[in-house]
């Protein structure tokens, strides 16, 4: 058995605090840089990181490895939890009231162009997303696990338990539904 299964398996077994731990730290940055890509807020990918993890361990005990890795299962729940987020309340009462802050930009702003294009890159960030945001939530899952999670499209298939073909094609005309809202809104 390798080390991540016994991980799991102190924890399913016996509430081991130590192989929770063990196994956070494990994919924490993982995961964190998965919703970093798609929020573009330090904080905001801490706190859902953190739901995310406190989550993965109150449900462990219904992880099953025959049916996924458990990656994949983190990734499924990560994902989920991002869907949920932006079809919140608080996600819409946020998006309304924040302007894009400067500080938390992830360029190193060094003159006026420097800021310019960070701020115009950050302005097509939120613009990508909130096109994404208008898909079916299948929709958002496989754009997000494709393009943020770098899954591949057997990977996607199996989390959400559908035929891989079907996973392309909608990628691909979710894509191309993406280019055609973002160009048109410019």
């Amino acid at each position: 058995m390798d080390e991540e299964k016994q991980w799991i398996h102190k924890i399913k077994s016996r509430g081991s605090k130590a192989a929770a731990d063990k196994l956070v730290s494990k994919y924490y940055r993982e995961i964190y840089a998965y919703i970093y890509r798609q929020t573009i807020s330090k904080e905001l990918s801490m706190d859902l990181a953190q739901e995310i993890f406190i989550g993965v361990l109150k449900t462990i005990s219904g992880y099953d490895d025959t049916r996924s890795t458990f990656k994949s299962w983190i990734y499924k729940i990560a994902t989920y939890k991002l869907v949920d987020y932006y079809r919140s309340k608080e996600y819409k009462h946020v998006g309304m009231t924040v302007t894009l802050p400067v500080n938390d930009c992830l360029y190193d702003v060094g003159d006026e162009s420097d800021l310019a294009m960070a701020l115009e890159s950050r302005y097509d960030a939120k613009k990508i997303m909130s096109i994404i945001e208008t898909f079916d939530a299948v929709s958002q899952q496989i754009i997000r696990l494709k393009i943020f999670g770098e899954r591949t499209f057997a990977e996607i298939a199996a989390m959400l338990s559908i035929p891989e073909s079907t996973v392309k094609t909608r990628y691909y005309s979710l894509i191309r539904k993406a280019k055609a809202a973002f160009e048109d809104g410019e």
